[in-house]
Formats: C-alpha cells, sequence, structure tokens
C-alpha cells in the first residue's frame, strides 16, 4: 500500500518519525515521505530528519515563507501533482500545522483517503489558526487517530461518526520514549554553559503571543524576571527572532542575567536539556505533553489548552500570557515538589503500532 506521509514542521517530523519506523518494520507498506518545506532550514527541519532516523523525503516541494492563505495555495498546486503521477492509496496527516491543512484539502479533492493522527483536540478559540485547520481536518478526514479521551469526546459532540474516530495514544510519546535514555545521555547543561544545579528551559512561537509587540514584550519581561531566581534556557524559534528584531527587543532580553538564549535546538539537544530542567515556560502544545511523560513542571503561557489531560495529570498549569501572572504561576511552583511522571491512558509508546492495525482491518494488509 502506498502512503503519503506528509510532514512540514518540527512537531510533525516527531509524530512522523515513530509511525514510518512502524510501517517499515511491519513491511507491506510503501510509505513515501513528502516534506512540504514549511520549516525548510538546518535547525528546524534537516537535523530532525537526521536525529529521528527518518529517510531524506522522497518528494520536497519546497514550499516556504509568505502568508497562511499563499502557503496554503502553494502547497495544494504541487501535492495534486505528486498525487497524480505517484497515485497513492492513502494520505497521512499529522498535527495541526498549516501544511497538515493544506494536504488534507489536497487529499478530498483528489479523492485520497485521509488520515489524520492527533485528531479531536480543541482549544475552544478560534483565534487560534491551529484550532481552525484541526476543525476542517477532522471533518474531511477518513480515520481520525485520538491521542486523548478529550478528542474523542469533542469528536462525537461534533457528530463525527463513530467509526471513523480511533482511540490509538500519542506517537510523540512513542518517539520521546525511543529516544529519551539517549537524549539523557547528551551533556545539555555543558553545551549550553549553564553554572549550577537548576535551569529552566523556555519556548515562544504561537503567532498570539509572537506576532504582537506589547504581548511578547510583557512575556519576555517575565522570563527576565524570573531568570534572576533561575537561568533560562531560550530556544528562539526563526519568527520570534524576527519580530524581537522588529520590536527592538532584543535589550530587554539583555537585561536579563540569567538569561541563555540559542538557536532552535536539534531535537535530541532540545529533549537532553528539558529532561534536566526544573522547570519549562511554553506555548506549543507537544511540550505540554513531554513534560507530563517526563515529570516536569510546566508553565504554559495560553489562556487555554488542547490537551486538558496534561492539566488533569498534575504536570501542566496555565499560566495567561500576562507578565505578573506567568511570574506569580512559577513563584508559587517555585520549591514544591517535582511531579510525578505521568502515563495518561495509551501514552505507552505504542501508538504506532495501534495505528497500523486500524488501516490493517480498514484496507487489508498492503
Amino acid at each position: 500500500m502506498r502512503i503519503l506521509c506528509v510532514v512540514g514542521a518540527r512537531p510533525n517530523f516527531v509524530k512522523m518519525a515513530a509511525l514510518y519506523r512502524e510501517m517499515e518494520r511491519r513491511g507491506g507498506y510503501e510509505p513515501m515521505l513528502v516534506h512540504t518545506g514549511q520549516h525548510f532550514d538546518e535547525n528546524m527541519s534537516r537535523v530532525f530528519f537526521t536525529e529521528l532516523g527518518l529517510p531524506e523525503p522522497d518528494i520536497d516541494l519546497e514550499v516556504a515563507g509568505g502568508s497562511r492563505i499563499g502557503l496554503t495555495a502553494r502547497i495544494m498546486e504541487r501535492l495534486e501533482t505528486i498525487i497524480e503521477e505517484r497515485r497513492p492509496g492513502l494520505m497521512i496527516v499529522v498535527g495541526d500545522v498549516n501544511s497538515t491543512l493544506a494536504a488534507s484539502l489536497t487529499a478530498m479533492q483528489t479523492g485520497v483517503p485521509l488520515a489524520h493522527v492527533e485528531a479531536g483536540l480543541r482549544s475552544f478559540d478560534r483565534t487560534m489558526p491551529e484550532e481552525l485547520n484541526r476543525i476542517v481536518v477532522d471533518h474531511i478526514a477518513d480515520l481520525l487517530f485520538v491521542t486523548e479521551q478529550s478528542g474523542v469526546d469533542n469528536l462525537r459532540r461534533e457528530g463525527i461518526p463513530e467509526d471513523r474516530i480511533h482511540f490509538v495514544g500519542n506517537v510523540m510519546v512513542d518517539t520521546l520514549l525511543a529516544n529519551l535514555e539517549k537524549a539523557k545521555r547528551i551533556d545539555a547543561r555543558g553545551r549550553l554553559g549553564l553554572q549550577g544545579s537548576e535551569y529552566a528551559v523556555a519556548t515562544i512561537h504561537r503567532p498570539a503571543n509572537s506576532d504582537d509587540r506589547d504581548a511578547l514584550a510583557d512575556i519576555l519581561g517575565a522570563l527576565v524576571d524570573i531568570s534572576r531566581d533561575i537561568p533560562i534556557v531560550l530556544p528562539v524559534h526563526p519568527r520570534t527572532r524576527q519580530r524581537m528584531e522588529e520590536f527592538g527587543l532584543w535589550d530587554l532580553i539583555g537585561k536579563g542575567t540569567g538569561m541563555v538564549v540559542t538557536e532552535p535546538l536539534g531535537y535530541l539537544d532540545f529533549m537532553s536539556a528539558m529532561s534536566g530542567a526544573a522547570v519549562v515556560f511554553t506555548d506549543s502544545g507537544g511540550i505540554q505533553e513531554e513534560t507530563t511523560i517526563l515529570g516536569i513542571p510546566c508553565i504554559t503561557m495560553r489562556n487555554n489548552t488542547e490537551r486538558p489531560v496534561t492539566i488533569e495529570s498534575g504536570t501542566n498549569v496555565l499560566a495567561g500570557t500576562h507578565g505578573e501572572d506567568i511570574v506569580r504561576v512559577y513563584r508559587n511552583l517555585a520549591g514544591r515538589a517535582r511531579p510525578a511522571a505521568v502515563r495518561p491512558p495509551l501514552w505507552d509508546g505504542k501508538a504506532s503500532g495501534r495505528i497500523l492495525d486500524v488501516l490493517k482491518r480498514h484496507f487489508g494488509h498492503g
């Protein structure tokens, strides 16, 4: 069975890696890796392929930059040609980035069956581009692979037929568990020049946080304040870096004596840094999940989350986006015992196998 596995951004690579490896291990499938090019530079893309054991993409659409609408249109146009040439029996998309939406719309228009991995997640905030992507993809996909019970509940509430919904667990956890020991052998503290035993890690990339000067300044100001208590490693996303330069916020970062600013880290380097952190500040969805598995306090700099199981597990706290609230939540957590690592249902490293079991039942093996 020829399957187009479409990826475009860092979180996609992490999720697809486990699924791709499982297809190769089992046999009976012809996975073709299609990279849209949404994340295209070395730190955001190529290093992930190397570290996660993904092969070079069979097809690189080389679409990057521009508006969300322009990006979507260019991916659809180029992917249509690929579908006409390769005639796949299935397309698999993961997550909620613009590449996921564009590929899904193309599958629908060309009549290719579509599977969505990480379906059903909802923040109930339609100002987030990712939320709109999730809703559209879930309503056109033939097979919906869900990571947590809230996803099943959301899809049922939206009227999705029961036979399209499959609760399989979390493929991102598959990849994390497969690489965790390797990551822990990396001396992240030494590489980053950190002194002392405790440090924090922070990431900022959501448009709502990075594209608004006041919001970004408020968040950075909070991190600078907290960095006087604990060093903070801040790998800067390319778009966030661009906005910081446009908004003149680099001087603000310089006021934090404990700020360790870096380029984006590869998967293993970041996992090593995160696994040794005392606390993580983020607006990322995947990091909320990874910190739950690792038992690391996570302060999410958003007003909502599409991953409520991380809140229920006790590892994740929503702090909002106001600087004073972020500082207050951190100070409340500081000094508390580290939460226990939690394994939500089916987050056991076997989600990829369950997905292929469903494909076997649905299509017949091969």
